[in-house]
Protein backbone atom coordinates (compact mmCIF):
# COMPACT_ATOMS: atom_id res chain seq x y z
CA UNK A 1 0.00 0.00 0.00
CA UNK A 2 1.50 3.28 -1.10
CA UNK A 3 1.26 6.33 1.12
CA UNK A 4 0.26 9.62 -0.44
CA UNK A 5 3.17 12.05 -0.44
CA UNK A 6 2.97 14.71 2.21
CA UNK A 7 2.77 18.13 0.56
CA UNK A 8 5.68 20.36 1.36
CA UNK A 9 5.03 23.57 3.17
CA UNK A 10 6.11 26.39 0.89
CA UNK A 11 9.07 28.36 2.18
CA UNK A 12 8.15 31.81 3.44
CA UNK A 13 8.90 34.60 1.05
CA UNK A 14 11.85 36.76 2.01
CA UNK A 15 10.79 39.80 3.96
CA UNK A 16 10.69 43.01 2.01
CA UNK A 17 12.33 46.08 3.37
CA UNK A 18 9.63 48.43 4.63
CA UNK A 19 10.89 51.97 5.12
CA UNK A 20 8.50 52.44 8.03
CA UNK A 21 9.93 49.51 10.00
CA UNK A 22 13.41 49.14 8.56
CA UNK A 23 16.36 49.14 10.93
CA UNK A 24 18.60 50.54 8.19
CA UNK A 25 19.14 54.22 7.43
CA UNK A 26 16.12 55.96 5.90
CA UNK A 27 18.33 58.42 3.97
CA UNK A 28 20.95 57.90 1.31
CA UNK A 29 24.67 57.81 1.97
CA UNK A 30 24.99 61.11 0.09
CA UNK A 31 22.55 62.85 2.44
CA UNK A 32 24.32 61.51 5.51
CA UNK A 33 27.75 62.45 4.16
CA UNK A 34 26.64 65.98 3.34
CA UNK A 35 25.09 66.38 6.79
CA UNK A 36 28.42 65.46 8.39
CA UNK A 37 30.26 67.72 5.93
CA UNK A 38 27.97 70.60 6.98
CA UNK A 39 28.94 70.11 10.62
CA UNK A 40 32.67 69.71 9.93
CA UNK A 41 32.80 72.70 7.58
CA UNK A 42 31.09 75.01 10.06
CA UNK A 43 33.52 73.98 12.79
CA UNK A 44 36.42 74.37 10.38
CA UNK A 45 35.53 77.90 9.35
CA UNK A 46 35.43 78.92 13.03
CA UNK A 47 39.03 77.75 13.36
CA UNK A 48 40.17 79.51 10.18
CA UNK A 49 38.37 82.67 11.31
CA UNK A 50 40.25 82.38 14.58
CA UNK A 51 43.50 82.13 12.63
CA UNK A 52 42.64 85.42 10.93
CA UNK A 53 42.19 87.11 14.30
CA UNK A 54 45.20 85.50 15.97
CA UNK A 55 47.56 86.52 13.15
CA UNK A 56 46.29 90.15 13.30
CA UNK A 57 44.89 89.75 9.78
CA UNK A 58 41.35 90.84 10.58
CA UNK A 59 41.72 93.95 8.45
CA UNK A 60 43.97 92.31 5.88
CA UNK A 61 41.15 93.16 3.48
CA UNK A 62 40.11 96.59 4.78
CA UNK A 63 36.89 96.70 2.75
CA UNK A 64 33.83 94.52 2.28
CA UNK A 65 32.52 92.98 0.06
CA UNK A 66 35.56 94.05 -1.98
CA UNK A 67 39.01 93.43 -0.53
CA UNK A 68 40.10 97.00 -1.36
CA UNK A 69 38.14 99.93 -2.80
CA UNK A 70 39.37 98.95 -6.27
CA UNK A 71 39.93 95.19 -6.06
CA UNK A 72 37.80 92.17 -5.27
CA UNK A 73 40.87 90.13 -4.39
CA UNK A 74 43.97 90.77 -2.31
CA UNK A 75 46.85 92.72 -3.81
CA UNK A 76 50.61 92.12 -3.40
CA UNK A 77 50.94 95.31 -1.37
CA UNK A 78 48.66 93.85 1.33
CA UNK A 79 51.15 91.08 2.09
CA UNK A 80 50.46 87.93 4.07
CA UNK A 81 47.67 89.48 6.15
CA UNK A 82 45.66 90.17 3.01
CA UNK A 83 46.20 86.59 1.83
CA UNK A 84 45.03 85.16 5.17
CA UNK A 85 41.91 87.32 5.36
CA UNK A 86 40.97 86.82 1.70
CA UNK A 87 41.61 83.08 2.00
CA UNK A 88 39.12 82.90 4.85
CA UNK A 89 36.58 84.75 2.73
CA UNK A 90 37.07 82.20 -0.05
CA UNK A 91 36.29 79.37 2.37
CA UNK A 92 32.78 80.80 2.67
CA UNK A 93 32.16 79.64 -0.90
CA UNK A 94 33.20 76.10 0.06
CA UNK A 95 30.74 76.24 2.95
CA UNK A 96 28.03 77.56 0.61
CA UNK A 97 28.69 74.78 -1.91
CA UNK A 98 28.22 72.13 0.79
CA UNK A 99 25.05 73.84 2.04
CA UNK A 100 23.55 74.09 -1.48
CA UNK A 101 24.42 70.42 -2.12
CA UNK A 102 22.72 69.47 1.15
CA UNK A 103 19.52 71.28 0.19
CA UNK A 104 19.62 69.75 -3.30
CA UNK A 105 20.11 66.25 -1.90
CA UNK A 106 16.87 66.42 0.12
CA UNK A 107 14.86 68.54 -2.34
CA UNK A 108 12.89 65.66 -3.85
CA UNK A 109 12.19 64.20 -0.41
CA UNK A 110 11.14 67.53 1.15
CA UNK A 111 7.50 66.44 1.51
CA UNK A 112 8.47 63.13 3.14
CA UNK A 113 11.34 64.60 5.21
CA UNK A 114 10.49 68.26 5.90
CA UNK A 115 12.76 68.11 8.96
CA UNK A 116 15.86 67.53 6.83
CA UNK A 117 14.77 70.10 4.28
CA UNK A 118 14.20 72.94 6.74
CA UNK A 119 17.32 72.14 8.75
CA UNK A 120 19.31 72.27 5.50
CA UNK A 121 17.70 75.59 4.59
CA UNK A 122 18.53 76.96 8.04
CA UNK A 123 22.18 75.94 7.66
CA UNK A 124 22.26 77.57 4.21
CA UNK A 125 20.60 80.77 5.47
CA UNK A 126 23.31 81.11 8.11
CA UNK A 127 25.95 81.71 5.42
CA UNK A 128 24.70 85.07 4.05
CA UNK A 129 23.85 86.11 7.61
CA UNK A 130 27.42 85.40 8.66
CA UNK A 131 28.78 87.14 5.57
CA UNK A 132 26.81 90.27 6.44
CA UNK A 133 27.99 90.19 10.07
CA UNK A 134 31.53 89.71 8.77
CA UNK A 135 31.11 92.79 6.61
CA UNK A 136 29.87 94.81 9.59
CA UNK A 137 32.89 93.55 11.52
CA UNK A 138 35.20 95.04 8.88
CA UNK A 139 33.20 98.28 8.62
CA UNK A 140 33.37 98.78 12.40
CA UNK A 141 37.12 98.17 12.55
CA UNK A 142 36.75 94.80 14.34
CA UNK A 143 34.42 95.96 17.08
CA UNK A 144 34.78 93.20 19.72
CA UNK A 145 31.01 92.94 20.28
CA UNK A 146 30.37 92.41 16.55
CA UNK A 147 33.23 89.91 16.40
CA UNK A 148 31.62 88.09 19.34
CA UNK A 149 28.23 88.03 17.58
CA UNK A 150 29.98 86.55 14.54
CA UNK A 151 31.26 83.70 16.72
CA UNK A 152 27.95 83.09 18.53
CA UNK A 153 26.03 82.83 15.24
CA UNK A 154 28.54 80.17 14.18
CA UNK A 155 27.76 78.25 17.36
CA UNK A 156 24.03 78.39 16.54
CA UNK A 157 24.70 77.04 13.04
CA UNK A 158 26.81 74.24 14.54
CA UNK A 159 23.86 73.27 16.78
CA UNK A 160 21.60 73.18 13.70
CA UNK A 161 24.15 70.98 11.94
CA UNK A 162 24.26 68.55 14.89
CA UNK A 163 20.49 68.11 14.74
CA UNK A 164 20.74 67.69 10.96
CA UNK A 165 23.30 64.88 11.36
CA UNK A 166 21.15 63.11 13.95
CA UNK A 167 18.01 63.37 11.83
CA UNK A 168 19.87 62.19 8.73
CA UNK A 169 20.88 59.00 10.55
CA UNK A 170 17.37 58.04 11.62
CA UNK A 171 16.30 54.59 10.49
CA UNK A 172 12.84 53.93 9.11
CA UNK A 173 11.67 52.49 12.44
CA UNK A 174 13.08 55.41 14.43
CA UNK A 175 11.52 57.86 11.97
CA UNK A 176 8.08 56.30 12.43
CA UNK A 177 8.41 55.98 16.21
CA UNK A 178 7.23 58.53 18.75
CA UNK A 179 8.90 57.22 21.88
CA UNK A 180 9.54 58.90 25.21
CA UNK A 181 12.84 60.83 25.45
CA UNK A 182 15.84 58.76 26.50
CA UNK A 183 16.37 61.02 29.51
CA UNK A 184 13.98 60.20 32.35
CA UNK A 185 12.10 62.82 34.32
CA UNK A 186 14.87 63.20 36.88
CA UNK A 187 17.56 63.57 34.23
CA UNK A 188 15.77 66.01 31.91
CA UNK A 189 16.33 69.11 34.10
CA UNK A 190 20.02 68.18 34.30
CA UNK A 191 20.20 67.97 30.50
CA UNK A 192 18.58 71.39 30.23
CA UNK A 193 21.07 72.69 32.79
CA UNK A 194 23.92 71.37 30.63
CA UNK A 195 22.46 73.23 27.64
CA UNK A 196 22.02 76.54 29.49
CA UNK A 197 25.39 76.41 31.24
CA UNK A 198 27.16 75.55 27.99
CA UNK A 199 25.58 78.57 26.31
CA UNK A 200 26.54 80.87 29.21
CA UNK A 201 30.09 79.49 29.16
CA UNK A 202 30.47 80.22 25.44
CA UNK A 203 29.00 83.73 25.74
CA UNK A 204 31.25 84.64 28.67
CA UNK A 205 34.19 83.18 26.77
CA UNK A 206 33.40 85.55 23.90
CA UNK A 207 33.43 88.48 26.36
CA UNK A 208 36.78 87.32 27.76
CA UNK A 209 38.15 87.23 24.21
CA UNK A 210 36.94 90.77 23.62
CA UNK A 211 38.94 91.95 26.61
CA UNK A 212 42.13 90.11 25.68
CA UNK A 213 45.14 90.96 23.54
CA UNK A 214 44.18 89.15 20.31
CA UNK A 215 42.03 91.81 18.66
CA UNK A 216 42.52 90.77 15.04
CA UNK A 217 44.45 93.96 14.25
CA UNK A 218 47.00 95.96 16.20
CA UNK A 219 44.77 99.05 16.15
CA UNK A 220 41.44 97.34 16.90
CA UNK A 221 39.47 98.36 19.96
CA UNK A 222 38.84 96.16 23.00
CA UNK A 223 35.68 96.03 25.14
CA UNK A 224 37.49 97.80 28.03
CA UNK A 225 36.46 95.19 30.60
CA UNK A 226 38.90 93.86 33.19
CA UNK A 227 40.30 90.64 31.65
CA UNK A 228 41.00 89.07 35.05
CA UNK A 229 37.49 89.78 36.32
CA UNK A 230 35.65 88.46 33.26
CA UNK A 231 37.90 85.39 33.24
CA UNK A 232 36.89 84.65 36.83
CA UNK A 233 33.24 85.08 35.87
CA UNK A 234 33.79 82.78 32.89
CA UNK A 235 34.96 79.87 35.04
CA UNK A 236 31.87 79.96 37.32
CA UNK A 237 29.52 78.30 34.78
CA UNK A 238 32.34 75.92 33.89
CA UNK A 239 32.46 74.64 37.49
CA UNK A 240 28.66 74.34 37.51
CA UNK A 241 28.79 72.55 34.18
CA UNK A 242 31.28 70.01 35.49
CA UNK A 243 29.00 69.40 38.46
CA UNK A 244 25.93 69.00 36.21
CA UNK A 245 27.78 66.51 34.01
CA UNK A 246 28.86 64.51 37.07
CA UNK A 247 25.22 64.33 38.22
CA UNK A 248 24.09 63.31 34.74
CA UNK A 249 26.70 60.55 34.53
CA UNK A 250 25.70 59.25 37.94
CA UNK A 251 22.04 59.11 36.93
CA UNK A 252 22.57 57.41 33.56
CA UNK A 253 24.81 54.71 35.02
CA UNK A 254 22.89 54.29 38.26
CA UNK A 255 19.61 53.81 36.45
CA UNK A 256 20.87 51.97 33.38
CA UNK A 257 19.96 54.60 30.79
CA UNK A 258 20.10 53.89 27.08
CA UNK A 259 23.64 53.45 25.76
CA UNK A 260 23.13 56.23 23.21
CA UNK A 261 22.60 58.75 25.99
CA UNK A 262 25.53 57.38 27.99
CA UNK A 263 27.78 57.67 24.95
CA UNK A 264 26.76 61.27 24.20
CA UNK A 265 27.41 62.27 27.83
CA UNK A 266 30.81 60.58 27.81
CA UNK A 267 31.78 62.43 24.62
CA UNK A 268 30.69 65.72 26.15
CA UNK A 269 32.62 64.97 29.36
CA UNK A 270 35.86 64.31 27.47
CA UNK A 271 35.47 67.47 25.36
CA UNK A 272 34.58 69.60 28.40
CA UNK A 273 37.54 68.42 30.46
CA UNK A 274 39.94 68.90 27.54
CA UNK A 275 38.57 72.38 26.95
CA UNK A 276 38.95 73.24 30.65
CA UNK A 277 42.57 72.09 30.66
CA UNK A 278 43.36 74.12 27.53
CA UNK A 279 41.61 77.15 29.00
CA UNK A 280 43.54 77.09 32.25
CA UNK A 281 46.83 76.42 30.46
CA UNK A 282 46.41 79.27 27.98
CA UNK A 283 45.51 81.65 30.82
CA UNK A 284 48.59 80.88 32.89
CA UNK A 285 50.84 80.93 29.80
CA UNK A 286 49.50 84.39 28.85
CA UNK A 287 47.44 83.34 25.83
CA UNK A 288 49.84 81.85 23.25
CA UNK A 289 48.11 81.83 19.88
CA UNK A 290 48.36 78.05 19.39
CA UNK A 291 46.48 77.34 22.61
CA UNK A 292 43.96 80.09 21.90
CA UNK A 293 43.28 78.48 18.51
CA UNK A 294 42.83 75.09 20.20
CA UNK A 295 40.47 76.73 22.70
CA UNK A 296 38.34 78.08 19.84
CA UNK A 297 38.24 74.62 18.30
CA UNK A 298 37.33 73.26 21.74
CA UNK A 299 34.49 75.77 22.08
CA UNK A 300 33.07 74.59 18.75
CA UNK A 301 33.46 70.94 19.73
CA UNK A 302 31.90 71.57 23.16
CA UNK A 303 28.94 73.32 21.56
CA UNK A 304 28.44 70.42 19.16
CA UNK A 305 28.78 67.85 21.96
CA UNK A 306 26.32 69.75 24.18
CA UNK A 307 23.81 69.96 21.33
CA UNK A 308 24.21 66.21 20.81
CA UNK A 309 23.52 65.53 24.50
CA UNK A 310 20.39 67.68 24.39
CA UNK A 311 19.15 66.04 21.21
CA UNK A 312 19.90 62.52 22.43
CA UNK A 313 18.35 63.12 25.83
CA UNK A 314 15.24 65.08 24.92
CA UNK A 315 14.27 64.12 21.37
CA UNK A 316 11.66 61.45 20.69
CA UNK A 317 13.48 60.32 17.55
CA UNK A 318 17.09 59.29 18.19
CA UNK A 319 19.34 57.38 15.74
CA UNK A 320 20.21 53.81 16.65
CA UNK A 321 18.15 51.56 18.86
CA UNK A 322 18.07 49.31 21.85
CA UNK A 323 18.12 46.26 19.56
CA UNK A 324 21.61 45.59 18.32
CA UNK A 325 22.51 44.39 14.85
CA UNK A 326 23.50 41.06 16.40
CA UNK A 327 20.03 40.68 17.86
CA UNK A 328 18.50 41.43 14.47
CA UNK A 329 20.72 38.81 12.89
CA UNK A 330 19.81 36.28 15.61
CA UNK A 331 16.14 36.94 14.97
CA UNK A 332 16.65 36.37 11.25
CA UNK A 333 18.50 33.11 11.92
CA UNK A 334 15.76 31.97 14.29
CA UNK A 335 13.14 32.77 11.68
CA UNK A 336 15.02 30.77 9.07
CA UNK A 337 15.38 27.84 11.47
CA UNK A 338 11.64 27.91 12.19
CA UNK A 339 10.97 27.81 8.46
CA UNK A 340 13.27 24.79 8.05
CA UNK A 341 11.53 23.01 10.92
CA UNK A 342 8.14 23.61 9.34
CA UNK A 343 9.37 22.26 6.05
CA UNK A 344 10.80 19.18 7.81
Amino acid sequence: MELAPVPKTPAPAPATRNPETSTGPATSRLVRSLAVATLVANIGIVVTGGAVRLTASGLGCPEWPLCTPDSLITTPEMGVHGIIEFGNRLLTFVLAAIAFAMVASVWKARSARPDLFWLSVAALAGIPAQALIGGITVWTGLNPWVVGLHFIVSMVIICVAVVLVNRAWLSGSRLAAAEAPLAGRTLRPVVWAIAVLSAITVILGVIVTGSGPHAGDHGAARNNLDPDLVTRLHVVPVYLLVFAVAVALYLVYRRGADRRLRRSLLIFTVVLLAQAVIGYTQHFLHLPIVLVALHMLGASMMTAAAAHVVYTGLSRKVPGGAVSEAAVSDAAVSGAASGDAARG
